[in-house]
């Protein structure tokens, strides 16, 4: 084995919690080359990844099938050894299928797993018997590296954490979601910041779209202490300030994977998603949160919804105060 690519070329937090594959690979393969395929905007999550040679990108927006086709064309050049597809969709089936590569592994739900020479289930796990995405990823790599375990994780660098402040001084929140229902409300985001300690620092974490939201947090909490850096930060510069945080408290969403990739101390709020569909934080320091409510509805998918199919949205109905102590008192 000399050569091997990943490839999952979904969302941010997907691309985290496949780090994992990598930091196993690496235990078992020092020596053996891996790279990564993901999607155009996620590459900065790998940056000084010391366990891959290459980021390979796909640019969506500059032709899909046209440079789904350049990278085909790349991948055949590269003559891997092992293509791991961590993804359930026709595009990357594709690319595995046509790879070359001698051994191709992948879940059974992927259209092309026909064309795999090795198919494991896709299985989702129950409150009773959990199973991690990260398990699940670790799967498609058991037949040569055996049954161990392996977190995700990544590397920020020093000028990453150029601009953070002393570690312990501060509480991160990241209080958007791609998803609606996933997102914990605005208003109770502001209850929560009020009830926190004055002299702790409170840091909004997002991308540049989620800027204005978390302005208006900002400007609609009595805490003197609030910063705004949604869209002021590189995706390895946001892990870094959670990495120092005392507290970091997100939704069921990427930032959760952020901060179980640097091991940071997280507290997660599961609104209409459940922790038995494998995303739970990592963290050596983590907890999750939900509401004490039985919902017939609940869960009422496996990535949320634009909006409420019940129209009461009673999933976020989690008392601020609960989340305050002891998550910031040691």
């Amino acid at each position: 084995m000399k050569k091997i690519l990943l490839l999952q070329t979904s969302f941010i937090g997907d691309v985290i919690l496949a780090t994992a594959v990598a930091e196993r690979l690496h235990a078992v393969f020092p020596e053996v080359q891996i790279d990564f395929l993901l999607r155009k905007g996620n590459e900065g999550l790998l940056k000084g990844h010391p366990f891959l040679r290459e980021v390979l990108v796909w640019d969506k927006q500059a032709g899909k099938y046209q440079d789904l086709f350049r990278l085909w064309r790349k991948i055949r050049k590269k003559k891997y050894d092992l293509v791991v597809n961590l993804q359930r969709f026709t595009a990357t089936g594709l690319l595995t299928a046509l790879s070359g590569a001698r051994f191709r592994t992948g879940f059974d739900k992927n259209p092309l797993s026909f064309a795999f020479t090795h198919r494991m289930p896709h299985v989702f796990g129950t409150t009773e018997n959990p199973v991690h995405e990260v398990d699940r990823n670790l799967s498609l790599i058991a037949p040569w590296t055996g049954r161990g375990k392996a977190k995700p994780r990544l590397y920020p660098q020093a000028k990453d954490r150029k601009s953070v402040p002393p570690a312990g001084t501060y509480i991160c929140m990241a209080p958007t979601s791609v998803w609606f229902t996933k997102q914990w409300p605005a208003e109770r985001w502001v209850e929560l910041i009020d009830l926190l300690p004055a002299n702790l620092e409170v840091v909004l974490l997002g991308g540049p779209s989620d800027r204005d939201a978390c302005e208006q947090i900002s400007q609609a909490v009595k805490h003197p202490k609030v910063v705004n850096m949604a869209g002021k930060l590189g995706l390895l510069e946001s892990a870094a300030w959670m990495e120092g945080a005392l507290m970091n408290y997100v939704n069921d969403s990427a930032p959760l994977h952020l901060a179980s990739a640097v091991n940071a101390p997280v507290t997660a709020i599961f609104c209409s998603t459940i922790p038995a569909f494998g995303f739970t934080p990592l963290s050596d320091e983590s907890r999750i949160v939900e509401t004490p409510l039985t919902l017939s509805c609940r869960p009422c998918g496996l990535h949320g919804k634009r909006a409420c199919p019940e129209g009461h949205f009673r999933c976020t109905e989690i008392p601020a105060f609960l989340l305050t102590l002891p998550f910031i008192v040691k």
